[in-house]
Formats: C-alpha cells, structure tokens, sequence
C-alpha cells in the first residue's frame, strides 16, 4: 500500500521531521528526541502532530507520563513510514549525486505550496452539495469521522474535487471553538468530541489546546484562560470542538 499524497509530498519537502521518527524511535521520548534533533519540545510536538494528522494512521504514540512529557514510541505505522524515509535517502543520494541535481530539486522544494494553518487534516471527499455559488464539500476522515467545508464553485472545479479525491483540510487555531460535553453546537457547524491531550499556557494571550480525536488525528484551538475555567478543561478532560464549514480551506496534492 503505497503511501497517502499529502504524506508522500511531506517526506520529501520536510525531511527533518520525518527524520525525528527515527530519533524518538531510539529514545522513546519525546524530550529527549527533540533535544536530539536539535527542536524544542513544542516544535516536536507540532511535527508529530502534523505527521498524525496527514497520515491514515497515527505514526506516533505518547505514554502517559509525568511534566517531562512521558515516553512515546512508533506504531507500526509510524515504522513503515521510518523504512521508507531511510530508504528515500538512498535513492536521494545516488539521484541527487551533482550539485546541479540538488540545486534543481530545492527549486521543486520552494515552488510546493506551505501554509500557516495549524490544523491540516487528510481526507477524502465522499460528496459535493451544490448551494448556488458555493458548495459544501464532505470529507471522510479516518477511523469514519467527516467534517463539511464550504468553498465557491470556482474553487471546486480549479481543484478539479469529485468523489474519491484526497484533500488536505486547513483550519486555522483562533476558528476552532472549544465546547463543554453537552452543550449544544452551533447548527451547521461542524462539531468533533476528543479529549485534551495538552494544555500549553502563554504569559500573554490565549492557550494553546490540543485536542486528540478518536480517530488519532489532533486539533489544536486557542482559547483564554477564562474560557477554560468556564469549561473546567484539563488534560485527559473530554471536550469538543465546533468550527465552521466556511472557515475551512483545501487543498489537492500538487
């Protein structure tokens, strides 16, 4: 089974963070694997997040553990994906032997599209609903979770989207609403229960909140202290996420 397109295109645009796989691989923790890598604790966190989020399966998994971070380890996922990788820099190396080559290929590197979204999550679209100028564009997550995205029809036909296309869904932090178990959503709005992995506090300004979907793909919202002692929200606390189909942008492998 070959790799999904948007991973695919991760490993060879961002190597380095596919690369700290094999450092957490060796050191079974996610504080000694950024130190070894040369990231900080956060920077790995947001990579792995990212990994999870664009592969079909979790590639990473955390154990629970104390304010150190706990350990974590590959799947069996997240080996095959190493394998792979470790044989990309093979082939790299005997492709990209002249510095010619590598100079073209850093050009490739540069013209592929990057994004400042937090939240990018792989799908695929299962239906496409024609609402005048827009359509609403349905897309099946893993582990059978979907969520809706709202984009002109222009946009549908320049991304050439139909049943079956895999998509990166790109939702920015501050779109994404945290809400109590129970309390009723926002009709129309998407709407996902989870459960808080990690709260990363800010001297000034909201919270970082990352939320870990059942499907083991991650969702990080930002919200002010006020609003998280309203919610009583704690790690390992359940809680849901509200956001709008309008406030989710596409994109389709290059």
């Amino acid at each position: 089974m070959s790799l999904p397109s948007p991973l695919n295109q991760h490993i060879i645009r961002r190597p380095q963070r596919i690369a700290l796989l094999g450092h957490i691989a060796e050191q079974g923790s996610i504080t000694r694997a950024a130190k070894s890598a040369g990231l900080s604790y956060k920077a790995a966190w947001d990579a792995i997040d990212e990994l999870n989020n664009l592969a079909q399966k979790p590639l990473v998994e955390r154990s629970v553990g104390g304010k150190g971070g706990g350990g974590a380890r590959l799947t069996q996922e997240g080996q095959r994906v190493l394998r792979l990788y470790q044989r990309l820099q093979v082939l790299q190396a005997q492709v990209l032997g002249s510095d010619e080559a590598a100079s073209d290929f850093n050009l490739l590197g540069r013209l592929m599209l990057r994004t400042s979204a937090r939240n990018q999550l792989h799908g695929q679209v299962s239906a496409i609903d024609s609402q005048g100028r827009n359509d609403m564009i349905r897309l099946q997550l893993a582990g059978g979770l979907h969520l809706d995205a709202q984009i002109t029809h222009d946009s549908t036909q320049r991304l050439e989207l139909q049943a079956g296309v895999e998509v990166v869904a790109l939702i920015k932090a501050g779109w994404l609403e945290l809400l109590a178990i129970g309390q009723p959503e926002t009709p129309g709005h998407n709407c996902m229960s989870g459960v808080i992995e990690t709260i990363l506090g800010a001297e000034d300004g909201p919270s970082e909140v990352r939320i870990s979907l059942p499907n083991g793909q991650v969702l990080c919202a930002l919200a002010q202290p006020a609003a998280l002692q309203a919610l009583n929200a704690g790690e390992g606390q359940p809680v849901r996420v509200q956001f709008a189909p309008s406030n989710v942008l596409l994109g389709t492998p290059v």
